[in-house]
């Protein structure tokens, strides 16, 4: 195995030898041509990593006017969707053959979009460190997007920023946000949220219970204000009396202390929850109080992460397509850095689905 070199050091001319192929090839493996037979194009990529050699990106900009770059924009990396998102993103763009800077806007930036090591097919993931500004708002951040060598930019608002009313797309930089849509004057790709609450109620009444308990996420989130919004509309449209909401923080302590609560309430025998860990926080105190899950009360949460870490996991969810959205908000900002126009109100709404493990059943009798 050669020792590797300085990337400045390597030429197109020194991977075409050490792959056996022309350096017009090794040019377009570099660039993520298609017309390179796969077999091929990773001999390439095997002499690139051996080698040492990394695409320049000034030159590839200056030649094709892109850097292959995207920007990503979250609010921070250690919510279990936001981590999610951004391993779809980075995937997504390793497949495609781009790098992807990210920004925090609380300060912190943890570890690569994809994943990985930071080497996809000789593309390096980069992560812009932003402890200097711990308050940026979207805007703020994409104004200093604008700064950087990237395409187009993805937005994930978890919260509704105070800017966001004056804040538009730049035209000069295509920007994809991942919320609930449509908004003026946006491309925008998230989970069908309304079809979450609608689907986790229907459920319940379906299997008997009079009405059905929530515990919604902090004030601040935009989708726990969506599910929220949609549990109240669709008891409301059945004519079904709506019990006030509990608030939670995202924790399963959260989740515990509003399932003490609801516990000591004789008529509560259906609780949806707006994320797993609440539902699961729930479930516990339920069963701590002598109330049997699913006999007494049925209990359902949203986004499906705890199968990794609680084992014999029996609690019932709606599954989010996180990493789906990761991979659509990353095509469609593709797709306009390379020249196509999207509808600027586009909306996505990916669906979720409803997993069984044994949380609900019919209502006690």
């Amino acid at each position: 195995m050669a020792t590797s070199r300085r990337h400045d050091s390597v030429s197109l001319r020194e991977v075409a030898q050490r792959a056996g192929v022309s350096p017009q090839t090794v040019s377009r493996v570099a660039n993520g041509s298609d017309l390179v037979r796969p077999d091929t194009a990773e001999r390439v990529r095997a002499a690139m990593r051996e080698l040492g050699y990394r695409p320049n990106y000034a030159a590839r900009a200056l030649k094709h006017g892109r850097f292959n770059n995207v920007g990503v924009i979250l609010f921070n990396t250690t919510q279990t969707g936001n981590m999610r998102i951004l391993s779809g993103i980075g995937a997504a763009a390793a497949r495609h053959g781009y790098a992807v800077t990210l920004l925090t806007l609380d300060g912190g930036c943890n570890g690569r979009a994809d994943g990985t090591d930071g080497n996809a097919d000789g593309v390096t993931n980069s992560v812009l460190d932003d402890e200097a500004a711990p308050s940026l708002t979207p805007a703020q951040a994409l104004a200093r997007m604008r700064t950087l060598p990237i395409d187009g930019v993805i937005i994930a608002l978890e919260r509704r920023p105070a800017d966001f009313g004056p804040f538009r797309p730049t035209d000069r930089l295509p920007v994809v946000l991942i919320a609930e849509g449509p908004l003026p004057g946006c491309v925008t790709v998230d989970a069908d949220q309304a079809g979450c609450s609608a689907q986790a109620v229907d459920l319940l009444l379906r299997e008997g219970h009079r009405t059905v308990h929530h515990i919604a996420g902090p004030a601040f989130s935009c989708s726990s204000n969506e599910r929220e919004r949609a549990w109240r509309e669709e008891l409301e449209r059945r004519g079904i009396p709506v019990p006030a909401p509990l608030r939670g923080d995202w924790s399963a302590d959260s989740g515990y202390d509003a399932g003490l609560e609801l516990a000591r309430d004789p008529d509560c025998t259906a609780v949806y929850a707006s994320n797993d860990q609440m539902a699961y926080g729930c479930m516990l105190a339920m069963r701590a109080s002598g109330r049997r899950v699913p006999e007494d009360v049925s209990v359902i949460g949203v986004d499906d992460s705890l199968t990794a870490v609680v084992p014999r996991l029996d609690l019932d969810t709606m599954r989010m397509p996180f990493d789906a959205i990761g991979e659509r908000a990353f095509t469609m900002v593709m797709r306009a850095c390379e020249g196509e126009t999207l509808r600027a109100d586009a909306r996505t709404a990916l669906p979720v689905e409803l997993v069984r493990r044994g949380s609900t059943g019919p209502a006690p009798r």
